[in-house]
Protein backbone atom coordinates (compact mmCIF):
# COMPACT_ATOMS: atom_id res chain seq x y z
CA UNK A 1 0.00 0.00 0.00
CA UNK A 2 1.31 3.48 -0.92
CA UNK A 3 2.25 5.81 1.90
CA UNK A 4 0.10 8.79 2.83
CA UNK A 5 2.24 11.39 1.07
CA UNK A 6 2.15 9.53 -2.27
CA UNK A 7 -1.63 9.16 -2.09
CA UNK A 8 -2.08 12.85 -1.20
CA UNK A 9 0.07 13.84 -4.17
CA UNK A 10 -1.98 11.67 -6.51
CA UNK A 11 -5.24 13.11 -5.17
CA UNK A 12 -3.97 16.66 -5.73
CA UNK A 13 -2.84 15.74 -9.27
CA UNK A 14 -6.18 14.16 -10.21
CA UNK A 15 -8.12 17.12 -8.76
CA UNK A 16 -6.01 19.52 -10.84
CA UNK A 17 -6.64 17.43 -13.98
CA UNK A 18 -10.36 17.32 -13.22
CA UNK A 19 -10.51 21.11 -13.04
CA UNK A 20 -8.81 21.34 -16.44
CA UNK A 21 -11.21 18.84 -18.07
CA UNK A 22 -14.21 20.70 -16.58
CA UNK A 23 -12.95 23.98 -17.99
CA UNK A 24 -12.30 22.45 -21.43
CA UNK A 25 -15.80 20.95 -21.43
CA UNK A 26 -17.37 24.35 -20.70
CA UNK A 27 -15.29 26.08 -23.39
CA UNK A 28 -16.22 23.44 -25.98
CA UNK A 29 -19.89 23.68 -25.00
CA UNK A 30 -19.87 27.43 -25.62
CA UNK A 31 -18.08 27.06 -28.97
CA UNK A 32 -20.34 24.16 -29.94
CA UNK A 33 -23.42 26.39 -29.71
CA UNK A 34 -21.99 28.88 -32.20
CA UNK A 35 -20.68 26.16 -34.52
CA UNK A 36 -24.04 24.36 -34.45
CA UNK A 37 -25.94 27.54 -35.30
CA UNK A 38 -23.63 28.11 -38.28
CA UNK A 39 -24.07 24.64 -39.80
CA UNK A 40 -27.83 24.56 -39.14
CA UNK A 41 -28.20 27.92 -40.88
CA UNK A 42 -26.19 26.77 -43.93
CA UNK A 43 -27.75 23.36 -44.53
CA UNK A 44 -31.13 24.56 -45.94
CA UNK A 45 -29.32 26.91 -48.34
CA UNK A 46 -26.94 24.17 -49.49
CA UNK A 47 -29.80 21.70 -49.92
CA UNK A 48 -31.93 24.15 -51.92
CA UNK A 49 -28.98 25.14 -54.11
CA UNK A 50 -28.33 21.48 -54.89
CA UNK A 51 -32.02 20.95 -55.63
CA UNK A 52 -32.20 23.91 -58.03
CA UNK A 53 -28.98 22.86 -59.77
CA UNK A 54 -30.27 19.31 -60.18
CA UNK A 55 -33.61 20.57 -61.50
CA UNK A 56 -31.97 22.81 -64.09
CA UNK A 57 -29.28 20.30 -65.10
CA UNK A 58 -31.85 17.57 -65.66
CA UNK A 59 -33.57 19.63 -68.35
CA UNK A 60 -30.33 20.44 -70.18
CA UNK A 61 -28.88 18.09 -72.78
CA UNK A 62 -25.33 18.94 -71.78
CA UNK A 63 -23.10 21.54 -70.20
CA UNK A 64 -19.74 22.91 -71.17
CA UNK A 65 -18.64 23.41 -67.56
CA UNK A 66 -15.23 21.79 -66.94
CA UNK A 67 -16.29 20.93 -63.38
CA UNK A 68 -18.72 18.20 -64.44
CA UNK A 69 -16.52 16.47 -67.01
CA UNK A 70 -15.71 12.90 -66.01
CA UNK A 71 -12.10 11.83 -66.54
CA UNK A 72 -10.07 8.73 -65.82
CA UNK A 73 -8.92 9.23 -62.19
CA UNK A 74 -5.19 9.00 -62.83
CA UNK A 75 -4.43 11.85 -60.41
CA UNK A 76 -6.42 12.03 -57.19
CA UNK A 77 -6.71 14.69 -54.52
CA UNK A 78 -8.01 13.83 -51.05
CA UNK A 79 -9.18 16.74 -48.86
CA UNK A 80 -9.11 15.79 -45.17
CA UNK A 81 -10.88 18.01 -42.64
CA UNK A 82 -9.68 17.52 -39.06
CA UNK A 83 -8.74 19.85 -36.18
CA UNK A 84 -5.67 21.68 -34.93
CA UNK A 85 -5.94 20.25 -31.40
CA UNK A 86 -6.40 16.88 -29.80
CA UNK A 87 -8.27 15.75 -26.68
CA UNK A 88 -11.36 15.08 -28.80
CA UNK A 89 -11.57 11.31 -28.54
CA UNK A 90 -11.32 9.50 -31.86
CA UNK A 91 -12.35 12.57 -33.88
CA UNK A 92 -9.10 13.05 -35.79
CA UNK A 93 -8.14 9.38 -36.00
CA UNK A 94 -11.49 8.53 -37.60
CA UNK A 95 -10.75 10.98 -40.42
CA UNK A 96 -7.28 9.51 -40.92
CA UNK A 97 -8.62 5.94 -40.94
CA UNK A 98 -11.35 6.83 -43.44
CA UNK A 99 -8.89 8.59 -45.74
CA UNK A 100 -6.42 5.69 -45.54
CA UNK A 101 -9.19 3.18 -46.31
CA UNK A 102 -10.35 5.29 -49.24
CA UNK A 103 -6.84 5.40 -50.69
CA UNK A 104 -6.25 1.67 -50.09
CA UNK A 105 -9.57 0.53 -51.57
CA UNK A 106 -10.02 2.92 -54.52
CA UNK A 107 -6.70 4.57 -55.31
CA UNK A 108 -3.99 2.05 -54.49
CA UNK A 109 -2.63 2.14 -58.05
CA UNK A 110 -2.51 5.93 -58.07
CA UNK A 111 -0.67 5.83 -54.73
CA UNK A 112 1.95 3.46 -56.15
CA UNK A 113 2.49 5.85 -59.05
CA UNK A 114 2.78 8.84 -56.70
CA UNK A 115 -0.42 10.41 -58.02
CA UNK A 116 -2.30 10.81 -54.72
CA UNK A 117 -2.14 14.27 -53.18
CA UNK A 118 -3.49 15.51 -49.85
CA UNK A 119 -4.91 18.89 -48.90
CA UNK A 120 -5.32 18.93 -45.15
CA UNK A 121 -7.56 21.39 -43.34
CA UNK A 122 -6.40 20.86 -39.78
CA UNK A 123 -2.99 20.33 -38.15
CA UNK A 124 -3.59 16.73 -37.03
CA UNK A 125 -3.99 15.24 -40.49
CA UNK A 126 -1.37 17.64 -41.89
CA UNK A 127 1.25 16.29 -39.48
CA UNK A 128 0.18 12.67 -40.01
CA UNK A 129 0.58 12.71 -43.80
CA UNK A 130 3.69 14.86 -43.84
CA UNK A 131 5.46 12.41 -41.52
CA UNK A 132 4.54 9.57 -43.89
CA UNK A 133 5.94 11.42 -46.92
CA UNK A 134 2.64 11.96 -48.74
CA UNK A 135 2.36 14.80 -51.24
CA UNK A 136 0.72 17.32 -48.91
CA UNK A 137 -0.24 20.56 -50.67
CA UNK A 138 -0.20 23.83 -48.76
CA UNK A 139 -0.91 24.59 -45.12
CA UNK A 140 -4.46 25.51 -44.11
CA UNK A 141 -4.19 25.14 -40.34
CA UNK A 142 -4.99 28.78 -39.57
CA UNK A 143 -8.42 28.68 -41.17
CA UNK A 144 -10.19 27.78 -37.91
CA UNK A 145 -9.00 31.00 -36.27
CA UNK A 146 -11.17 32.91 -38.79
CA UNK A 147 -13.65 30.43 -40.24
CA UNK A 148 -15.51 32.31 -42.95
CA UNK A 149 -16.88 31.46 -46.38
CA UNK A 150 -14.33 33.77 -48.01
CA UNK A 151 -11.37 31.98 -46.40
CA UNK A 152 -12.66 28.51 -47.30
CA UNK A 153 -13.35 29.75 -50.85
CA UNK A 154 -9.62 30.44 -51.30
CA UNK A 155 -8.94 26.72 -50.80
CA UNK A 156 -11.82 25.77 -53.10
CA UNK A 157 -10.59 28.14 -55.84
CA UNK A 158 -7.13 26.53 -55.73
CA UNK A 159 -8.69 23.05 -55.98
CA UNK A 160 -10.94 24.06 -58.87
CA UNK A 161 -8.04 25.69 -60.71
CA UNK A 162 -5.96 22.52 -60.30
CA UNK A 163 -8.82 20.41 -61.61
CA UNK A 164 -9.25 22.60 -64.70
CA UNK A 165 -5.49 22.47 -65.39
CA UNK A 166 -5.50 18.67 -65.14
CA UNK A 167 -3.45 18.51 -61.95
CA UNK A 168 -6.27 16.41 -60.43
CA UNK A 169 -8.76 14.17 -62.18
CA UNK A 170 -10.87 13.52 -59.10
CA UNK A 171 -11.26 15.25 -55.73
CA UNK A 172 -12.85 13.69 -52.64
CA UNK A 173 -13.48 15.16 -49.19
CA UNK A 174 -13.30 13.21 -45.91
CA UNK A 175 -14.79 14.82 -42.82
CA UNK A 176 -16.96 14.30 -39.73
CA UNK A 177 -20.61 15.12 -40.36
CA UNK A 178 -22.28 16.66 -37.32
CA UNK A 179 -25.50 15.18 -35.97
CA UNK A 180 -25.39 16.10 -32.30
CA UNK A 181 -22.84 16.60 -29.54
CA UNK A 182 -22.44 12.86 -29.01
CA UNK A 183 -22.76 11.57 -32.59
CA UNK A 184 -20.63 12.40 -35.62
CA UNK A 185 -20.57 10.44 -38.88
CA UNK A 186 -17.47 9.97 -41.00
CA UNK A 187 -18.47 11.10 -44.48
CA UNK A 188 -16.70 10.83 -47.84
CA UNK A 189 -18.03 13.03 -50.66
CA UNK A 190 -16.93 13.57 -54.22
CA UNK A 191 -16.17 17.25 -54.73
CA UNK A 192 -14.93 17.17 -58.33
CA UNK A 193 -16.13 16.41 -60.88
CA UNK A 194 -19.51 17.52 -59.58
CA UNK A 195 -21.68 14.39 -59.27
CA UNK A 196 -24.63 14.30 -61.63
CA UNK A 197 -28.05 14.82 -60.13
CA UNK A 198 -29.96 11.60 -59.63
CA UNK A 199 -33.13 11.25 -61.69
CA UNK A 200 -36.27 11.92 -59.70
CA UNK A 201 -38.87 9.16 -59.51
CA UNK A 202 -42.16 10.97 -59.90
CA UNK A 203 -44.17 8.01 -58.63
CA UNK A 204 -42.52 8.29 -55.21
CA UNK A 205 -42.26 12.07 -54.90
CA UNK A 206 -45.08 14.55 -54.70
CA UNK A 207 -45.67 16.42 -57.95
CA UNK A 208 -45.30 19.76 -56.20
CA UNK A 209 -41.61 19.00 -55.60
CA UNK A 210 -40.87 17.73 -59.11
CA UNK A 211 -42.69 20.08 -61.43
CA UNK A 212 -41.10 23.38 -60.42
CA UNK A 213 -41.50 26.11 -63.00
CA UNK A 214 -38.65 28.59 -62.52
CA UNK A 215 -38.63 31.97 -64.26
CA UNK A 216 -35.04 32.18 -65.48
CA UNK A 217 -33.12 35.33 -66.26
CA UNK A 218 -30.61 35.18 -67.98
CA UNK A 219 -30.61 31.87 -69.88
CA UNK A 220 -30.84 28.49 -68.22
CA UNK A 221 -27.40 27.48 -69.48
CA UNK A 222 -25.74 30.60 -68.07
CA UNK A 223 -27.38 30.13 -64.68
CA UNK A 224 -26.19 26.52 -64.49
CA UNK A 225 -22.65 27.61 -65.38
CA UNK A 226 -22.73 30.09 -62.48
CA UNK A 227 -24.37 27.73 -60.00
CA UNK A 228 -21.86 24.89 -60.49
CA UNK A 229 -18.82 26.73 -59.00
CA UNK A 230 -20.99 28.16 -56.22
CA UNK A 231 -22.31 24.70 -55.40
CA UNK A 232 -18.76 23.32 -55.17
CA UNK A 233 -17.69 26.14 -52.85
CA UNK A 234 -20.75 25.66 -50.64
CA UNK A 235 -20.12 21.90 -50.48
CA UNK A 236 -16.59 22.32 -49.09
CA UNK A 237 -17.67 25.13 -46.76
CA UNK A 238 -20.45 22.92 -45.39
CA UNK A 239 -17.94 20.09 -44.83
CA UNK A 240 -15.64 22.42 -42.86
CA UNK A 241 -18.53 23.76 -40.75
CA UNK A 242 -19.75 20.21 -40.11
CA UNK A 243 -16.28 19.18 -39.01
CA UNK A 244 -15.89 22.28 -36.82
CA UNK A 245 -19.14 21.55 -34.97
CA UNK A 246 -18.24 17.86 -34.71
CA UNK A 247 -14.86 18.72 -33.19
CA UNK A 248 -16.39 20.71 -30.35
CA UNK A 249 -19.07 18.08 -29.82
CA UNK A 250 -16.49 15.31 -29.65
CA UNK A 251 -14.23 17.31 -27.33
CA UNK A 252 -17.11 18.24 -25.02
CA UNK A 253 -18.18 14.59 -24.80
CA UNK A 254 -14.59 13.43 -24.28
CA UNK A 255 -13.89 15.99 -21.55
CA UNK A 256 -17.19 15.17 -19.82
CA UNK A 257 -16.22 11.50 -19.74
CA UNK A 258 -12.72 12.40 -18.52
CA UNK A 259 -14.21 14.47 -15.70
CA UNK A 260 -16.40 11.54 -14.66
CA UNK A 261 -13.42 9.17 -14.74
CA UNK A 262 -11.41 11.61 -12.62
CA UNK A 263 -14.24 11.65 -10.10
CA UNK A 264 -14.26 7.85 -9.93
CA UNK A 265 -10.48 7.80 -9.53
CA UNK A 266 -10.71 10.37 -6.73
CA UNK A 267 -13.16 8.18 -4.86
CA UNK A 268 -10.80 5.22 -5.11
CA UNK A 269 -7.79 7.32 -4.06
CA UNK A 270 -9.61 8.83 -1.07
CA UNK A 271 -10.67 5.35 0.03
CA UNK A 272 -7.06 4.20 -0.30
CA UNK A 273 -5.89 7.28 1.63
CA UNK A 274 -8.34 6.63 4.47
CA UNK A 275 -7.30 3.00 4.64
CA UNK A 276 -3.59 3.94 4.78
CA UNK A 277 -4.31 6.59 7.41
CA UNK A 278 -6.33 4.16 9.50
CA UNK A 279 -3.58 1.56 9.23
CA UNK A 280 -0.98 4.13 10.33
CA UNK A 281 -3.09 5.18 13.35
CA UNK A 282 -3.68 1.55 14.31
CA UNK A 283 0.05 0.85 14.09
CA UNK A 284 0.87 3.87 16.25
CA UNK A 285 -1.74 2.89 18.86
CA UNK A 286 -0.40 -0.65 18.93
CA UNK A 287 3.13 0.62 19.48
CA UNK A 288 1.98 2.94 22.30
CA UNK A 289 0.03 0.17 24.03
CA UNK A 290 2.92 -2.26 23.65
CA UNK A 291 5.39 0.30 25.06
CA UNK A 292 3.12 1.05 28.02
CA UNK A 293 2.69 -2.63 28.73
CA UNK A 294 6.45 -3.15 28.63
CA UNK A 295 7.03 -0.31 31.11
CA UNK A 296 4.38 -1.63 33.50
CA UNK A 297 5.57 -5.21 33.16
Amino acid sequence: MANLKEVRNRIASVQSTQQITKAMKMVSAAKLKRATNAIIALRPYATKLKEILGNLSASLEGSSSPFIQEREPNKVLIVTVSSNRGLAGAFNMNVIKAANNLIAEKYSEQLKNGNVSIISIGKKTQDFYEKRKYNVIGNNNEIFSDLTFENVTKITDAIMAGFVKGEFDKVEVVYNRFRNAAVQFITTEQLLPLPKAEPVNETKVDKKTTNVDYILEPSQEEIVEQLIPKSIKIQLYKAVLDSHASEHGARMTSMDKATENAGELLKALKLSYNQARQAAITTELTEIVSGAAALNG
